[in-house]
């Protein structure tokens, strides 16, 4: 009998129209190599072209969708920036995120919490 899996759901996006260089299939074969490592099962992916100021993306919002119906309990993606480039946006998505009870990991940085953007640059007394 084997311990439940976790079930993780990958996110992909490249900053640019198309994936000429193919990016995105690097991006994916990262994140399944590291899920395969992790113990996890892939359950769902989605992907985005552009910029990462815009967080109104399909590939995004399939993420969110997913994550409200309680599809998937881990939240892969090849580095933070892929979620966003704009702080507070980023933040923001990764509270709602966590608010599901789903943890972000990437490859590259280990799991990705509020905390690591929340850094005060001194404590208030």
């Amino acid at each position: 009998f084997f311990m439940n899996k976790k079930s993780a759901w990958n996110y992909c996006r490249i900053d640019a129209p198309e994936d000429i260089h193919g990016a995105l299939k690097g991006q994916y074969e990262r994140l399944e190599t590291y899920a395969e490592q992790m113990g996890f099962t892939v359950v769902g992916s989605s992907q985005d072209l552009g910029s990462g100021l815009n967080f109104d993306r399909p590939g995004l919002q399939a993420v969110l969708e997913a994550a409200k119906a309680g599809s998937f309990q881990v939240l892969l993606v090849d580095s933070v920036s892929r979620i966003g480039r704009d702080t507070a946006k980023t933040m923001n998505f990764i509270q709602t995120i966590s608010g599901c009870g789903i943890n972000i990991y990437s490859p590259m940085e280990g799991e990705i919490k509020l905390s690591d953007f929340a850094m005060p640059p001194f404590q208030l007394r």
